[in-house]
């Protein structure tokens, strides 16, 4: 209020300044003498309005004052009432005012990660949908584009004839000649009314394919005898390890894979002559590889790795009675021995989930795995317990002191043991026999009965010079 009377009176004193001002400096011959009773009631009228206009600044300011305690009088009273009615809400809910923002920021928690899991389930669902498309086409065209054939060896192999002569000279005078092929081979040899052909049985490929070799060197030599079997057995035994190697050369051509070491061609060469459930797993592993490159083209992985590893992923088990462990794992550790990437041998070693897959190429390996196993007709169950019955037949017999060689014969109905001459006599051969055959009554279940037979040989032999 102050300075509001304060400007007014500078503001009168002003205009009276002028007013001099004007009456001293102004020429006399221009304006005429103002009377002295007009300039007294104009600043008279002028302080006057100013009083009053000081006057209604000063009620305004009063009102505005007033106005300014009603509010803060009304802030105080929301403020209590504010108060009263937290304690009211309290005292009626039974909690507090805290414990109540804490439930509520709970619920809301609560209600936001609901809606969010269901969001991410929705999510789930219809990329899963996708992804279940997305492979079913890609396997189908995977399988469209294979061509594999389905039948595989088993356990049998034929050696064709040029003529049903050649017969009578393979069973030889008495059967002696057929008797020295089955005992060297332990492979039966099957001469029966069919044109043309020999059929070689039996469970273990090796001996089926060494079986097989020999009978066509004598067929193609022309002499047979015991004498000229066992030497030709011999040689071809010797032999047997470079056609393994050129089946796994075969093989690697076959699965359009480059720089593969040798050693490493060699025990794929190996796989040529085993089996799994049935299937010839280097067959197998061929099928697998170009699954897996196909496979990888469609997801924009590494075709290469993928070839690679599926077509090495089984090889373990060429070792496995070499080397204990899985043969996932033994196949890796040999994968990286022979200078094969990490991504290969980690795809090798997870194709059976014993280290837990990190790469697509190892997803895809395990999916082309599944899928050449899978598809009809590629793998027999009772086929694989045939053969796991006729090994566990040569344990047993193995596993005694003096024992040289063991074969199953005639699809198990027989074990043909031969020994070591000097540390098993002829009593003891017949010990051995009752013995291999209460182990076998004891540890195996079959049907029928077993024959036991055990062979002690005895050649003295001097050359004549």
């Amino acid at each position: 209020m102050e300075v509001i009377v304060a400007a007014a009176l500078i503001a009168i004193a002003v205009v009276v300044a002028a007013i001099m001002y004007g009456r001293t400096h102004s020429p006399a011959p221009v304006l005429a003498p103002a009377p002295v009773a007009d300039t007294s009631a104009t600043a008279t009228a002028l302080q006057a309005a100013l009083a009053e206009r000081g006057t209604a600044l000063e009620r305004r300011e009063d009102s505005i004052a007033h106005r300014e305690t009603e509010l803060e009088q009304q802030r105080a009273d929301l403020a209590n009432r504010r108060v009263e009615a937290e304690r009211t809400l309290e005292r009626l809910a039974g909690m507090s005012g805290a414990r109540a923002k804490q439930l509520l920021l709970q619920e809301i928690e609560d209600q936001a990660k609901h809606d969010s899991a269901r969001r991410i389930r929705q999510i789930e669902e219809e990329t899963k949908r996708e992804a279940e498309r997305r492979v079913r086409n890609i396997l189908s065209v995977c399988m469209q584009r294979l061509a594999a054939g389905h039948a595989a060896e088993t356990t049998v192999s034929v050696v064709h004839l040029a003529s049903d002569d050649l017969k009578g000279r393979i069973i030889g005078r008495e059967g002696r000649n057929i008797r020295a092929l089955e005992n060297l081979t332990g492979v039966d040899f099957i001469i029966d009314d069919t044109p043309g052909a020999v059929v070689l049985s039996g469970f273990d490929g090796v001996r089926r394919e060494l079986a097989r070799l020999t009978l066509e060197k004598l067929l193609a030599d022309g002499r047979i005898h015991p004498a000229r079997i066992e030497e030709t057995y011999y040689q071809t035994r010797s032999e047997l390890e470079a056609h393994i190697q050129e089946l796994g050369e075969q093989g690697v051509l076959d699965a359009g894979v480059q720089s593969v070491h040798p050693e490493l061609v060699l025990l794929l060469g190996r796989l040529r002559f085993r089996t799994s459930y049935g299937q010839n797993v280097l067959a197998h592993s061929i099928e697998v590889a170009q699954l897996a490159a196909m496979m990888a083209h469609e997801l924009g992985a590494s075709p290469k790795v993928a070839r690679r590893a599926a077509l090495l992923h089984d090889i373990g088990k060429s070792v496995t009675h070499e080397v204990e462990g899985p043969h996932a794992l033994v196949g890796g550790q040999l994968a990286r021995r022979y200078g094969e990437d990490e991504a290969v041998a980690h795809a090798m070693e997870a194709h059976h989930n014993e280290v837990e897959p990190e790469t697509i190429e190892a997803v895809l390996v395990q999916a082309a795995d599944a899928l050449s196993g899978a598809r009809p007709g590629a793998r027999g169950e009772s086929l694989e317990q045939y053969v796991k019955r006729l090994r566990d037949l040569e344990q047993i017999a193995t596993r005694h002191t003096g024992v040289e060689k063991v074969y199953a014969m005639q699809a198990g109905r027989e074990i043909r043991v031969m020994v070591t001459p000097g540390a098993i006599d002829d009593d003891a051969a017949t010990m051995l026999s009752y013995e291999i055959a209460k182990e076998i009554e004891r540890e195996l279940e079959y049907p029928g009965q077993i024959k036991v037979t055990v062979i002690r040989e005895s050649r003295a032999v001097h050359y004549a010079r």
